[in-house]
């Protein structure tokens, strides 16, 4: 075990960061055993508590991904490697709200767990329902707006965007065509997804390029594609980058317009930096993605949920960085999430 652990670190020190915008780090919260006083809720008992007694419960906003997969994966290692009980579920699809609320409420409600970590589908709607919560919550992925939420696990994802709304202007410019761009984007109203659209914006226009559209696709890649194609007859002429709030739909968008010759030099630029956009960068299926670690989200997310669970101080934002793939490091980017998966054997 120790030696999966010592592979996860040194894995953890190859990731590439760049400086995050939203978040709050340099203070921090802890669940303290007076903390009544202040939320006029009880505080967790951890008294005498052993480390193999704890139990949190990880509620992502969908495992059906492969993004959402890593995530859960890095929780369920640091619950092997910290040697407590950790329970990782998530919803169908990033759009079954109602799913993925009913999960939260019946594990709070169920009063058997210490700490939870949730990925929300509707931040605003999941801050509401743990007002009155008793035990530490930390988020990942996507943050909550609430004094029950005692860190945010992720990716400054206003500044990952922007790292790669600048690439993909430098990309144009490297291949001699037009800095338009339109981006299509996962849920509207999403606070991940509303953060790495004005990324990419801030990114794109301050590198002197201009976004003409921006399309919601629901986090689904039939849909994206669907809105590629629509695009492509509105700009028959081709635009210079299509920017992407995940790998999956800029894959997908990029086949819709596949033998378009007004689209051949288009940059498609997609989020997450999973196997499957390293091997559509090497493959010419994509030109750059934004990674996120994943794994290590899942993972840092328990471990702080579990000090937390303790009493101990904990940042309120944790950032995990974030990277560009191109097609000279795709590989190597490939072959660390494989080792990941390796891991867990």
């Amino acid at each position: 075990m120790k030696r999966k652990l010592a592979m996860f670190m040194a894995l953890m020190m190859m990731g590439l960061s760049v400086g995050c915008s939203n978040g709050d780090t340099g203070t921090d919260k802890t669940a303290q055993p007076d903390a009544a006083a202040n939320t006029g809720t009880a505080a967790p008992d951890t008294a005498q508590k052993a480390d193999g007694d704890y139990k949190l419960c990880v509620i992502l906003k969908t495992l059906a991904t492969e993004y959402w997969g890593y995530i859960g994966a890095g929780a369920k290692q640091a619950g092997i490697d910290l040697g407590i009980d950790v329970e990782v579920i998530g919803a169908v699809s990033e759009i079954a709200y109602d799913e993925q609320m009913n999960m939260i409420e019946t594990k709070i409600s169920s009063g058997e767990f210490d700490g939870f970590v949730i990925a929300p589908l509707q931040a605003d709607t999941v801050a509401t329902r743990i007002a009155d919560i008793t035990v530490p919550v930390v988020a990942v992925d996507t943050n909550i707006d609430s004094d029950k939420c005692l860190s945010f696990v992720g990716t400054g994802n206003e500044a990952a965007g922007e790292v790669g709304g600048k690439a993909a202007a430098e990309a144009c410019d490297e291949l001699g065509i037009e800095k338009t761009a339109v981006c299509i984007m996962g849920v509207q109203g999403d606070t991940t997804t509303e953060t790495r659209l004005a990324g990419y914006k801030k990114g794109f226009e301050g590198a002197g390029g201009k976004v003409i559209e921006v399309q919601y696709c629901d986090s689904a890649p039939d849909k994206a594609a669907t809105i590629m194609e629509s695009i492509s007859q509105n700009y028959p002429d081709g635009v210079g980058a299509v920017l992407v709030s995940g790998d999956d739909y800029a894959i997908a968008a990029a086949r819709a317009v596949k033998g378009n010759p007004a689209y051949e030099k288009t940059v498609f630029v997609g989020f997450d930096g999973i196997t499957s956009a390293c091997e559509a960068i090497l493959d010419g299926r994509e030109t750059l993605s934004v990674a996120q670690d994943g794994f290590g989200m899942g993972y840092k997310s328990v471990e702080a949920c579990l000090k937390a669970a303790k009493g101990e101080t904990i940042p309120t934002f944790i950032d995990t960085g974030a990277s560009i793939v191109n097609k000279e490091n795709a590989q190597e980017r490939y072959d660390l999430l494989e080792s990941y998966t390796a891991m867990l054997k």
